[in-house]
């Protein structure tokens, strides 16, 4: 019977280092994917203050794009005023047929524009480039014609300036614009890589909410082992010691009868060795 209980102990003591061994490597997996989950969260949290960063940037350049497009617009509308009124002066004082300056000018605004931002064959582009030096002609033809009167010639030079300035505002508003819209994908960019990377903590977290639960529960069945080592321990100790008491009685009854032979022979005057009377001793008759 003891040497079965041995036996099935040392199942049960290999079945427990098992169940450690399972644990501990699972407690590392939840570790590890914790750092995991940190790490990424980390990052998460960079991407959207990246993402803020430049929201707040293409914000505050809008917010200029529009003080800088109202100026442009003060400015035009200003030199469309004074085109007006030159434009009346022309109707009452020269040929009605002529393009009006005002005109001229937006045409030719309207072609340079395209010419800077479509792609023309050879042919097309020589042909938009005579188009474009026409027009400026005929509105130089005119106003050399205007600027014969002098009050023309003031209105005419203010409605230049005002026409330049507006110019160079928009060019201003152009370059905002488009480090506006930069700023805007890049804010979009990181917004992107905070969901993905967020994603992905999420799995990391998933994954060590799954290694610790089942950490735990290697931990559980590994202390059922343990208690289930300390009850075999008690029974194999308290039948150890049994066979123990049973041995050293059994030894004892064999040196008390081996003494009281020996006594026996003392007693009858026979001599006796140092061993005999040891043993005597030992078995308190003498």
């Amino acid at each position: 019977m003891l040497n079965d209980l041995i036996e099935k102990r040392k199942k049960v003591l290999a079945e427990s280092e098992q169940h450690k061994d399972r644990r501990n490597e699972l407690n590392a997996l939840a570790s590890k994917n914790a750092r995991e989950r940190n790490t990424l969260n980390g990052q998460t949290r960079e991407f959207v203050e990246e993402a803020q960063q430049h929201k707040e940037q293409r914000d505050k350049i809008n917010e200029e794009v529009q003080a800088l497009k109202d100026q442009r617009n003060e400015y035009n509308d200003k030199a469309n005023a004074l085109f007006e009124e030159i434009e009346s002066f022309k109707r009452e004082h020269g040929n009605l047929q002529n393009r009006g300056i005002k005109e001229l000018q937006k045409q030719i605004e309207h072609l340079e524009f395209k010419q800077q931002t479509e792609v023309y064959s050879t042919d097309k582009e020589r042909e938009l480039i005579e188009k474009i030096k026409q027009l400026k002609a005929a509105a130089k033809d005119q106003e050399a014609e205007l600027e014969q009167n002098k009050e023309m010639r003031t209105k005419l030079t203010d409605a230049r300036e005002f026409r330049r300035l507006a110019s160079e505002i928009h060019k201003e508003v152009t370059e905002k614009a488009e480090a506006a819209q930069q700023h805007h994908d890049l804010m979009v960019e990181s917004y992107r890589k905070a969901d993905k990377s967020r994603e992905e903590a999420d799995q990391s977290h998933q994954q060590f909410v799954e290694a610790q639960e089942a950490a735990d529960e290697e931990h559980k069945q590994f202390i059922a082992c343990q208690k289930e080592l300390r009850d075999y321990d008690k029974v194999i100790s308290g039948l150890r010691k049994k066979t123990k008491k049973t041995k050293v009685t059994k030894e004892q009854k064999a040196v008390r009868k081996e003494a009281e032979r020996v006594f026996q022979q003392f007693r009858d005057g026979e001599k006796i060795t140092t061993d005999d009377l040891l043993l005597l001793q030992r078995a308190k008759l003498i």
